[in-house]
């Protein structure tokens, strides 16, 4: 049988509800294949963004979301997708390898028409074995069981002594309507770490956009006093606790521990089927956490194609050549620190 040509377009408005559907049932598709992404790249980074489907017969069989990243301190690249840890090519199961081919394909021509130094997808699977790959990043993703008590004992000794240490010190856990109590906690957090951190506006902006689908949990002390925080994001059966923040206390009263599985547990009852950890960094603390709870790493593969450079670049904290920007970073004042942090930080990606 003849099959229909298929056609590559770009996402525009009225699209949005179409593409949307297709992520949501699309097996590879992730949160992060979501349209809004468009606008929140857009407008609250002020980077370009390249939002690609394919069509058949009138059913979108393909989608690719991209952003370009130009920064005279980081470089410039075409990337799927930018702040986001998952991305590449979703298609449909019986799509076909020329759909994914021809997507690529108007990639690399998008990418050399950009003048760009590279290309990256951000794929949870390996896709091209030949192409360069970034090795430095795993993802964390395990089984939520229906009750939630079995879901306590799934979690190891140890780790499961922490959280009832945090139990045990009285701990609560609150859903904060805004993210005012985040920022303040994660703000102060990265800047502790030596990193900058991502404009409040754009915490704000996920919560309009993403609605219930985007939920901060935050734990204080029995006298209200904050300890933890992190924003979620809910994406057909799975949650993503995506962004975090810890006051210099929560470490002794285990406010963290006690923060993940308060999420774990209202997950469970939310009808949720995945804990998604997320991405960590091997070999940092993160990546030992989410290993003490009985998590195994699978790795990410983000791959690339290079144009103007020789090797997959190296734009985060592990390289030698950041270290006197970071220890710089950790001495400044949090308010001046939140200033100048989003205009460094809109070029990471």
């Amino acid at each position: 049988m003849h099959r229909m040509p298929i056609k590559i377009k770009p996402l525009s408005p009225e699209h949005a509800t179409r593409w949307d559907a297709f992520v949501r049932a699309c097996p590879q598709a992730t949160f992060f294949h979501l349209s809004a992404w468009q606008d929140i790249v857009r407008t609250v980074f002020r980077h370009r963004t390249f939002f690609l489907f394919a069509e058949r017969d009138g059913q979108i069989v393909a989608v690719l979301p991209l952003a370009e990243v130009k920064s005279r301190l980081f470089g410039h690249a075409l990337t799927s997708l930018p702040f986001c840890v998952y991305g590449g090519i979703a298609a449909d199961e019986g799509a076909g390898e020329e759909v994914i081919a021809l997507l690529e394909q108007e990639a690399d021509t998008l990418a050399r028409q950009l003048g760009v130094q590279h290309l990256e997808y951000r794929n949870l699977e390996l896709r091209h074995e030949d192409w360069p790959r970034q090795d430095l990043y795993v993802t964390f993703r395990k089984e939520i069981l229906p009750d939630a008590e079995a879901n306590m004992l799934a979690i190891p000794r140890k780790q499961r002594a922490m959280v009832r240490k945090g139990i045990k010190n009285g701990l609560v856990s609150h859903i904060d309507p805004g993210v005012d109590r985040f920022f303040a906690l994660y703000a102060d957090n990265v800047l502790r770490h030596g990193t900058p951190a991502m404009p409040k506006k754009f915490f704000q902006r996920l919560k309009d956009t993403f609605g219930d689908d985007c939920e901060v949990l935050t734990v204080t002390d029995a006298d209200g006093r904050l300890l933890s925080s992190v924003l979620s994001f809910y994406f057909r059966d799975e949650v993503l606790p995506y962004y975090a923040g810890d006051d210099t206390a929560a470490r002794d009263l285990a406010a963290n521990d006690f923060k993940y599985w308060e999420l774990m547990r209202r997950a469970c009852e939310r009808g949720c089927k995945v804990f998604d950890y997320g991405r960590s960094k091997i070999g940092t603390g993160p990546y030992s956490f989410k290993k003490n709870w009985g998590f195994e790493p699978q790795s990410l593969s983000y791959e690339y194609r290079l144009y103007k450079r020789d090797s997959v670049p190296q734009n985060n904290p592990m390289n030698p050549k950041y270290r006197a920007f970071i220890a710089l970073w950790k001495r400044l004042p949090v308010g001046v620190a939140n200033a100048i942090g989003p205009h460094i930080v809109r070029n990471l990606g």
